[in-house]
């Protein structure tokens, strides 16, 4: 009995490592999923970042239910600042060396003086992806009036829970993938390999879609108006997505 050759046997999920190029079953090259920078400062704020966005919510939780809006409004610089000392710290900027797999050296050749220093200014993509994000709240918006969000009424509550989602969840992705096309039809189509990045949008976005469970339920509770529990599964699951992305799924694809 012939056996199967081994070149053609996968698992049903991929996994997609550091300086490897992978490749679909028609030879189009996959992105790469997005490791953390090595450094100890990186180290530091990865286990830092989580800790801060959640005490930060706890604290501010009975106000988020007594006044939405004016909390999502107040809380929006603080986050957006957490986010993006955790990413210039934490993530390579898309265009960086660190990005991109390390390139081999043929057998006495050597690396040209500067190469590594070679890379996109991380203040100007900072801003660049934050402006990105800030434009996807409005898709965004819309996404969650097409899910069961008020459509003329709780305007201002939708579209400041649409912007804490596109800060916590494409604010990372923007920073390091930027807008390339290829990129974006894996992520959208849900064909991306699990990073920190992406595993905390699939994670805020389930979270989101868990969070309207408790809405419509007769508890008369004052946390079940529009959009406490929403918020509340964002935030809970870009957590617990950003860190099985980065840890137990790194790499893995849906499909």
């Amino acid at each position: 009995m012939a056996l199967p050759d081994s070149g053609k046997v996968s698992s049903p999920i991929g996994k997609a490592r550091a300086g490897e190029a992978s490749k679909h079953k028609n030879g189009e090259t996959l992105t790469q999923a997005i490791r953390i920078i090595p450094s100890i400062q990186a180290q530091v704020v990865i286990h830092a970042h989580p800790a801060l966005l959640l005490s930060f919510f706890l604290i501010r939780f009975n106000a988020l239910v007594a006044d939405p809006v004016s909390t999502m409004w107040s809380s929006i610089p603080i986050v957006v600042i957490t986010q993006a000392v955790y990413a210039i710290t934490c993530l390579p900027a898309v265009g960086s060396q660190i990005a991109k797999p390390a390139k081999k050296l043929r057998p006495g050749e050597k690396r040209k003086p500067g190469s590594e220093s070679t890379g996109s200014n991380v203040v100007v993509t900072t801003l660049v992806a934050l402006i990105l994000s800030a434009i996807a709240s409005i898709a965004l918006h819309a996404t969650l009036v097409l899910f069961g969000a008020p459509f003329l009424t709780h305007i201002p509550h939708t579209f400041l829970c649409s912007t804490h989602l596109a800060v916590l969840g494409l604010f990372p992705l923007f920073y390091t993938r930027g807008v390339t096309n290829k990129d974006w039809l894996e992520i959208l189509s849900a064909g991306a390999p699990l990073d920190e990045a992406f595993g905390g949008l699939v994670g805020a976005c389930f979270g989101a879609w868990l969070g309207a469970v408790p809405i419509p339920l007769d508890w008369d509770r004052e946390w079940q108006k529009w959009p406490v529990t929403i918020l509340c599964g964002i935030y809970a699951g870009y957590l617990a997505g950003k860190l099985l992305g980065g840890t137990v799924a790194f790499g893995m694809r849906f499909r």
